[in-house]
């Protein structure tokens, strides 16, 4: 009883905070909570398309769809071939890199870096949910982080980022941005390679990692928005334009125009490593800006977090001659009035602010936000098996190797929360594991399972150990009564900002 009303007070507490939002007529950042970075957007008619990086997991590049920039649906996923998703034996910070989506006369056109694999490549389909096309290589792009561009003059242009001017390196993270004209017909690039941006904003100050372009086209100027600083703290956002295509493209005097970097790092409930950015308009003429950022945990001034990097949302305001974004102020805020009439689609489920989920795998197919640790080779789990239940088969893949083991994961939204599963699993030797992992890669990462130990059945929590001979380290270890163990195993793990509890 006591069970069913805390988890009756949850929902409340959720419930609560919807209305109470949606009273205030406000969205809440991130718009999607979790790891969801590298965000690209465009619109179609009344719709949004959004897309993110999923670097080694699989399927790759989530689609999003909406109706009014704030409530998102997965809809798809552009790479969900397992002949193409080649991802064994990648670190889990390769793979699918910054995906740009564009629509243009009828196709969706994701452009995408697949590192460690075959390089840049674009792929389009007719639907944004899918299928896409095979990816088409584009061997001539020596960077990441491609975009295409359609001109009013019917041409199209591919932009990204690439090595220092003749490979000559001044300093570390000297990078460029380069353009080449693209035939969307044939899928490929045609004439010659042009430098746009030659290290960043100025040169002179060495300014480092400049990537993620986009290129926009208002007032007879060609807008270049792109990244500059890293990922980290120093992360930005930074405007040019040009009234060529091919440059030379002058550099706003007030860029960045948004960043964290010069903020107290101590400050209450931040967010840090704003960066990664894509304009869209709204139908209305309003512009608004999708970007990353993060929420570290306690405290703030480590900027340690465990919820990834996020897709965030605020206004831009181009009425002048350059764009400004966060209403002109230099802090992004937790909540902004709506863009647009809320408009949630059919099936929507939250993935922003307070709220509770629940599956009780009764579908034909796993929910969209279930992901796989890299490319399953065979299908090792069921919801056919036993109705009601999803089924992992035991392999002898670990989550220390750069392989696919019998993982399926979602993300983690908050840095307050806890998930709970059921399980029937009744080992019969020590190798025999099964339970509840929290991942953030190959090196750190919690096991709370059921195991056989000296015999005896087991609760362990288990984390990686230095020794080759022996992937895993025992914390904790609890043994089960024998009036215990025929009955079912309720796990649960607990974040509490920079802490894990663990309970069964």
């Amino acid at each position: 009883m006591n069970k069913n009303r805390l988890g009756l007070l949850f929902f409340l507490i959720a419930l609560f905070a919807v209305i109470s939002v949606a009273q205030k007529k406000e969205y809440t950042n991130p718009i999607l909570a979790g790891f969801f970075p590298d965000p690209s957007i465009c619109r179609v008619g009344n719709d949004y398309y959004l897309v993110n990086s999923t670097f080694s997991y699989y399927p790759g590049i989530p689609v999003f769809q909406s109706k009014d920039l704030v409530n998102w649906k997965q809809i798809g996923n552009v790479m969900s071939s397992p002949d193409v998703m080649k991802l064994e034996g990648l670190n889990i910070s390769e793979g699918m890199f910054a995906p740009a989506i564009r629509f243009h006369e009828g196709w969706f056109y994701v452009t995408c870096t697949f590192v460690g694999g075959g390089g840049n490549f674009i792929v389009k389909s007719k639907k944004a949910a899918g299928p896409y096309s095979d990816p088409v290589w584009i061997p001539e792009i020596n960077g990441i982080d491609p975009s295409l561009f359609f001109d009013e003059d019917g041409k199209t242009y591919i932009v990204y980022n690439s090595i220092a001017p003749d490979n000559n390196e001044l300093y570390r993270g000297h990078r460029t941005i380069r353009i080449r004209e693209f035939n969307i017909e044939e899928m490929k690039v045609k004439g010659e390679e042009h430098i746009l941006i030659n290290g960043g904003t100025d040169l002179s100050k060495k300014p480092i990692w400049i990537e993620g372009p986009h290129i926009y086209k208002k007032n007879g100027y060609y807008y270049l928005l792109a990244s500059e600083g890293g990922t980290r703290e120093d992360h930005s956002v930074v405007i040019f334009r040009s009234k060529e295509i091919f440059g030379i493209y002058e550099s706003y005097k007030n860029n960045p125009i948004l960043t964290h970097r010069n903020l107290d790092p101590k400050r209450p409930n931040p967010i840090t490593c704003t960066g990664h950015a894509d304009f869209v308009q709204t139908q209305s003429g309003d512009w608004y800006s999708v970007f990353l950022g993060s929420r570290p945990y306690h405290p703030p001034e480590k900027n340690h977090f465990n919820t990834g990097r996020e897709t965030y949302l605020v206004p831009v305001d181009w009425s002048g001659e350059w764009p400004v974004m966060n209403n002109g102020k230099y802090e992004v805020e937790y909540h902004y009035p709506l863009p647009l009439k809320s408009k949630p689609l059919k099936g929507t489920i939250p993935q922003s602010g307070n709220f509770t989920l629940r599956d009780d795998f009764n579908k034909k197919k796993l929910d969209l936000n279930w992901i796989f640790l890299r490319t399953p080779k065979s299908k090792w789990y069921s919801l056919e098996m036993k109705k009601g239940f999803l089924t992992l088969n035991l392999r002898p893949e670990n989550f220390s190797e750069k392989v696919n083991p019998s993982f399926i994961g979602r993300r983690q939204q908050h840095n307050f929360c806890s998930v709970t599963a059921k399980m029937k699993f009744n080992p019969i030797s020590d190798n025999e594991k099964a339970g509840l992992l929290v991942f953030q890669n190959e090196k750190h990462y919690y096991y709370l399972c059921k195991s056989i130990s000296d015999d005896k059945t087991v609760i362990q929590l288990l984390k990686p150990s230095d020794d080759n001979t022996n992937p895993l380290s025992i914390i904790a270890s609890n043994e089960i009564k024998e009036s215990n163990l025929t009955k079912d195993v309720f796990l649960k793990i607990e974040t509490v900002g920079n802490f894990y509890n663990f309970y069964y």
